[in-house]
């Protein structure tokens, strides 16, 4: 063997030996994203990870449990406002007039002053991207007529949605004297997932800097995910004393939109860091599928005034472990002849879903039209015609 022979393979034995640890910790970093959390990882005392469209939960700790959430009470102040702006109540370009109760309101704030008029849009932006306490009560004194009438509509609505866990006091979140200010992980989740349905919500929490006052008093996000994390879309950070550190952080990516809800935590950095952990193993093994809603060929009709009736299947998804979406099999159930009256919406069948041969889910087939029962002398014409045509 030659030296140059001889020294070629030193130097790629040298080359593998240098090279290995790099791929050992490639794969440990790749079994920590993997990895199923324990309650014991997560530091901080209460956490969830949600999937927005279908409401799974992928991971959750303490996530009953009542706590103070600080300024994360905005999210269902903006929740509120959002549906007076659906119903026509409210439009982003009406003025609102700052009121002494609103303008005295410390912690973060965009200093307003008493009298002073702001658009509703100006002062959506700055609670949901620098969480002003004093734009808050404005708006729900602007919608309620005071703050006091417009908590007991987030009680009701955080009632109509289910979060058993959740009582507010007021408006944003400060909790200096608030007794019974409270909600839990999971209530947090649901309120989270009726906000992001609103695009309008999302175009400010994803924003990191924005202006007010004619570009005079800058914003900036309270959120710094926002800035950093690839597919964040907001959405509400608080801390106090009482609440620690807390977080709803929103983020979406390939389709799927995740929630996750830290309370407790010790730090800003902790919770940032273990809502990051939290999303990115979400991402990592899970995806969302998803089967749009679509027409299908029509279904014989017996008895009604059409012979026909077009039919349609309602939108299913689910979230599944990464790389089952094409694993997915589906099964129609539906019955060769239907009989009427038949109303629009009808369930007249349903599509089953499929992974290895176990259900996973169905979404109902239903009529796209009305048809009405045939009365006598409508069928006694119809029989006619078909002789004279003969």
């Amino acid at each position: 063997m030659s030296f140059f022979n001889f020294f070629k393979k030193i130097v790629v034995i040298i080359v593998c030996i240098a090279i290995i640890p790099a791929f050992l910790i490639l794969d440990t970093n790749a079994a920590k994203e993997n990895a199923v959390f324990a309650e014991e990882d997560i530091d901080c005392v209460s956490a969830i990870l949600m999937d927005a469209k279908t409401g799974t939960v992928l991971f959750e700790k303490n996530a009953d449990k009542s706590l103070p959430l600080a300024s994360v009470t905005k999210i269902m102040t903006l929740l509120l406002v959002m549906e007076e702006i659906e119903a026509g109540r409210l439009k982003p370009e009406d003025d609102i007039t700052t009121s002494k109760f609103a303008a005295s309101m410390g912690g973060s704030q965009v200093f307003l002053k008493e009298g002073e008029t702001m658009s509703a849009e100006d002062m959506i932006k700055s609670v949901v991207i620098s969480s002003a306490n004093d734009a808050a009560v404005a708006l729900a004194e602007h919608i309620s007529g005071s703050e006091d009438v417009f908590v007991t509509k987030m009680n009701d609505k955080a009632s109509s949605l289910g979060m058993i866990n959740t009582n507010f006091e007021n408006t944003n979140g400060l909790d200096d004297t608030a007794t019974r200010h409270y909600s839990s992980a999971r209530d947090i989740a649901i309120m989270s997932r009726e906000l992001i349905k609103y695009d309008y919500i999302l175009k400010f929490s994803s924003t990191w800097m924005d202006s007010i006052r004619n570009g005079e008093f800058v914003l900036t996000n309270t959120n710094r995910l926002v800035r950093f994390y690839p597919g964040a879309t907001g959405l509400k950070t608080g801390s106090t004393s009482k609440a620690k550190f807390c977080i709803s952080a929103t983020a979406e990516r390939n389709g799927m939109h995740l929630i996750c809800v830290i309370m407790g935590a010790p730090s800003s950095d902790v919770r940032n860091a273990i809502a990051t952990k939290l999303l990115n193993w979400g991402f990592a093994n899970h995806e969302l599928f998803v089967d749009a809603s679509s027409s299908l060929s029509s279904i014989k009709v017996t008895g009604g005034t059409e012979n026909e009736c077009q039919i349609y299947k309602n939108e299913f998804s689910v979230i599944l472990s990464k790389g089952d979406n094409k694993k997915v099999e589906q099964q129609y159930d539906l019955p060769e002849k239907i009989k009427a009256p038949i109303q629009k919406g009808d369930i007249v069948g349903s599509v089953n879903y499929y992974l290895n041969g176990e259900l996973i889910g169905k979404t109902d087939v239903v009529s796209s039209v009305t048809i009405e029962k045939i009365d006598f002398w409508t069928l006694f014409i119809r029989i006619l015609s078909k002789f004279l045509v003969k």
